[in-house]
């Protein structure tokens, strides 16, 4: 910051060799997140680290174009064969990762923010009540079911079997810590500080239950015993009728 404020803005990477007790490892490490817009190299823009600024300026000019028709031209970037490029510090892995930010220089790498809050009228445990919709964050995964931060200080507790709509054996399968979802309170305990929550959609259906009229019985084989007949004389309509004679 002293430096800069001597000096004023950088106006490449290079710049920073320039400053007091800044050694070529620091340089290595930091130079990297530093991004200097419109620069003399446009590579300073970006995420490609100077160390493999080499690498761009080779492709460059064996497509005899500049760095910045490279970054601005994906018919250019088409055309190059990153095998060609490997060396034995710099693998495909790498070379993807500069093809990707030259596509996309200046990219923030993080995940796209979610905007989230918890319900405006519900700051402690005492403005709950049975059958409120609120969003929530879940904090813990247990065996037993899910904890969810609904903005009361005291964590709530999905059951198991209130996690979904259908049957969940591992309550991990459904919901993961750090989560934004929609729970419904099912009950308070204001003496224990316990929130008991639901993320079902409709909480208070109980399950229906067959009668045992309704229930049906599954279908009988029935077994036909099948009758072998013996190959004998008297196997024919005139049987009785020699017995009877002999």
């Amino acid at each position: 910051m002293q430096y800069r404020d001597e000096n004023g803005a950088f106006a490449s990477r290079d710049d920073l060799r320039n400053v007091p007790r800044l050694g070529p490892k620091a340089f290595e490490q930091s130079s990297g997140f530093l991004r200097i817009k419109n620069g003399a190299n446009p590579l300073d823009a970006s995420a490609v680290h100077p160390e493999s600024y080499g690498i761009v300026f080779s492709m460059a000019h064996d497509l005899g174009c500049t760095v910045s028709d490279l970054m601005n031209d994906a018919q250019l970037r088409r055309e190059i064969d990153i095998s060609k490029y490997v060396t034995d510090r710099v693998g495909i892995p790498t070379l993807k990762d500069i093809m990707e930010e030259l596509a996309k220089p200046g990219r923030d790498p993080r995940d796209e923010f979610e905007s989230f809050a918890f319900a405006s009228d519900i700051e402690k445990i005492e403005d709950l009540e049975s059958g409120q919709k609120l969003p929530g964050i879940v904090t813990n995964v247990t065996a037993f079911g899910a904890f969810v931060d609904i903005g009361v200080h005291h964590d709530g507790l999905i059951h198991i079997s209130e996690l979904s709509d259908r049957f969940v054996k591992d309550p991990a399968k459904v919901v993961k810590v750090n989560q934004k979802v929609m729970v419904t309170v099912l009950d308070v305990d204001l003496e224990r500080n316990r929130i008991s929550l639901s993320m079902k959609t409709n909480p208070d259906e109980k399950p229906k239950i067959r009668s045992k009229q309704q229930r049906t019985k599954p279908e009988r084989r029935i077994r036909e015993k099948k009758i072998k007949t013996k190959n004998t004389p008297f196997n024919n309509p005139f049987a009785d009728i020699f017995k009877s004679t002999s």
